[in-house]
């Protein structure tokens, strides 16, 4: 957490104390500067003083702007220099929580500085939208040049991509050619790709888009394919059960962790218990069904080469493959085996 030359609190106080009363008792309520948790709503002003929400979001407006235009903003300069210069520092372009975590070790801080960010000229604010998380900037055409690039960037990752941070930054960097040399640092990049609502980091720090598997984590299916990937072969659902809790410090009970297995497509269950991810190439289905799929694609094969392929794919005892042979949809020509009706 960074420090700030100057308190906050101090700052928001001093500016608030040269307003009407009203004025200042809706902003002071509005944006929680009592230090009594999070600001009110409009409603719930509206009510106290017997006026529509309209009316006090007017107020609102009003009391801002005599803050802006006033005389006691003016004194303040140094304090919003300072905190113009740190988002600079920071990469000029910021989240808005970014920017709350960064200088803001309370909530109460929090309110004031977002306050602070609300009522002073260098700060600009935009919404949250489809490519982007609400943010500030402190340089229109810096922030332009930010978001046109991570565009550039969320067009060009593919929907099923995952790469690890250091990758993603150095695909970012690329595309940042409208951007000064001197905000083109790592760390800077890492501040913005926190900007994106397309892209995200699983709890591996792997990053992707957020309809990529195992990028967005929501519940015990989502842990268990993270943990099957970073193992990299299949595992006992026992073994993934411990390896969610190891790699995320997550319970997840064994049953549980089971039942979740066997529910989702992403996995196979290739042997007793123990399950493998589609995407590595396992398909689904019982024993037989391996061996049919395997028939159709290379036709007669001997016992044994049927055994060594069905190994491939299903970790079963030899004796398994050998009684499903036996299923009447097989024949039996010279020592190979095909299928009836093939």
């Amino acid at each position: 957490m960074l420090k700030l030359a100057f308190k906050p609190h101090q700052v928001s106080k001093r500016l608030v104390s040269t307003l009407p009363e009203r004025a200042r008792d809706v902003l002071v309520s509005r944006y929680g500067l009592k230090g009594k948790g999070k600001g009110e709503t409009l409603d719930s002003i509206g009510k106290r003083y017997n006026i529509t929400r309209e009316r006090v979001r007017q107020i609102e407006n009003h009391a801002i702007k005599l803050l802006q235009d006033s005389p006691a903003l003016q004194k303040e300069s140094d304090s919003f220099r300072a905190l113009e210069s740190a988002i600079r520092e920071l990469g000029g372009i910021l989240p808005e929580h970014v920017i709350l975590d960064e200088f803001a070790k309370d909530d109460d801080t929090r309110n004031h500085l977002y306050f602070l960010l609300v009522v002073g000229k260098p700060f600009t604010s935009a919404k949250e939208t489809e490519d982007f998380k609400a943010r500030w900037y402190v340089d229109h055409d810096l922030a332009k040049a930010v978001e046109d690039a991570l565009k550039q960037v969320h067009t060009n990752v593919k929907s099923m991509d995952d790469m690890s941070e250091d990758q993603l930054v150095d695909h970012v960097m690329t595309c940042l050619t409208r951007v000064n040399s001197k905000y083109r640092s790592k760390d800077v990049v890492r501040r913005w790709l926190e900007l994106s609502n397309c892209l995200m980091r699983n709890p591996l720090g792997e990053w992707g888009k957020t309809s990529a598997p195992g990028i967005k984590v929501k519940n015990i299916r989502d842990h268990a394919y993270l943990a099957l990937k970073r193992h990299g072969s299949p595992m006992h659902f026992r073994e993934v059960a411990k390896a969610i809790e190891k790699l995320f410090g997550k319970k997840a009970h064994e049953a549980t962790t089971h039942n979740e297995l066997i529910k989702d497509g992403r996995f196979v269950l290739v042997g007793r218990g123990i399950y493998a991810l589609k995407e590595w190439g396992y398909r689904p289905g019982p024993v037989v069904e391996i061996i049919k799929h395997i028939l159709k694609e290379s036709g007669a094969l001997t016992r044994d080469e049927i055994m060594k392929r069905v190994a491939k794919e299903r970790y079963v005892k030899p004796n398994t493959i050998i009684v499903n042979l036996q299923n009447p949809v097989f024949t039996k020509v010279k020592g190979k085996y095909s299928l009836k009706n093939a």
